[in-house]
């Protein structure tokens, strides 16, 4: 795409800006630009820009949104996405907010895109702790999602970087209190439209299926959960397997969230041309 406007020119006509360089930019652009420019209705930044506004996933917060006053939105990674649906299906969803006793996460991240050449790792690589209550930053940001709700959860996640560019994905481990059996955590899974299910073990099929059939290649679920790994232990104590569908979770979060800025009341509706490529079964 060849630019039209200069920087400036763009801006000053911009009724919603989704802002997608590089990390640690967002804040800076905010601070220099966006906060000087108060007939835009929002900014939204993606992915580990702390700080910039409101955490939000669709279909998790949206509730906490206010009118006029969430000007600076900050879409959460599409691992955060994957805790977050998992939580809330699994532990809160028509459940009292203190069911869940403690979530534990580990992030097997794939270590580049196909479409990067460069930065591609020889072995797996394990991530440090950037945070001693909360691990990684895929739970501590899962927790302030959450927060912006009034919910205060317990969560814990590790990371660790594999050598495949496939997928990420996360083994989950959820502790709460209400007894449930497995056929009812199937049945919660498969009642969340933003929820995939599978029979598929193996993330290159589940990437293959999304390449074939997803909206320009892409899933737009915020998980897709591997069936066969389900396991749930003395009625308390959910855990499995699941995969992020990188990008396409976080992609369908910032379509949500401009067409929230643009129009809160009716947002939902101008979403539903997306539901088809929400995909119940991968």
């Amino acid at each position: 795409m060849q630019p039209t406007y200069t920087r400036q020119e763009a801006l000053a006509q911009a009724t919603v800006v989704i802002d997608c360089t590089a990390e640690g930019l967002g804040l800076q652009h905010k601070r220099d630009w966006y906060e000087h420019l108060p007939h835009a209705r929002g900014f939204i930044a993606q992915g580990s820009e702390f700080g910039f506004g409101k955490m939000y996933a669709h279909g998790i917060n949206d509730a906490a949104l206010v009118p006029g006053t969430d000007r600076f939105l900050q879409v959460v990674s599409c691992n955060t996405h994957n805790l977050a649906v998992l939580i809330n299906t699994l532990a809160l969803q028509d459940e009292a907010a203190d069911n869940l006793v403690d979530g534990r996460f580990v992030c097997m991240r794939r270590a580049t895109d196909l479409s990067q050449d460069k930065d591609f790792i020889p072995a797996p690589e394990v991530g440090k702790y950037g945070d001693m209550q909360f691990g990684t930053h895929h739970a501590k940001d899962a927790w302030h999602l959450f927060q912006t709700l009034g919910v205060d959860l317990n969560l814990f996640s590790a990371a660790i970087k594999l050598n495949t560019q496939y997928m990420h994905s996360i083994w989950f481990d959820l502790r709460v209190r209400q007894p449930v059996t497995r056929d009812e955590v199937l049945e919660k899974l498969r009642l969340n439209k933003y929820v995939a299910c599978t029979q598929k073990t193996m993330a290159s099929t589940i990437f293959s299926f999304g390449r074939d059939h997803g909206y320009f290649g892409r899933l737009l679920n915020q998980t897709v959960v591997s069936v066969p790994t389900l396991a749930v232990r003395d009625g308390h104590e959910i855990s499995g397997f699941c995969f992020t569908p990188q990008d396409g979770n976080s992609l369908l979060s910032s379509l949500a969230a401009a067409a929230w800025c643009l129009d809160p009341d009716a947002y939902e509706q101008r979403l539903q041309f997306m539901m088809p490529y929400l995909f119940d079964e991968v």
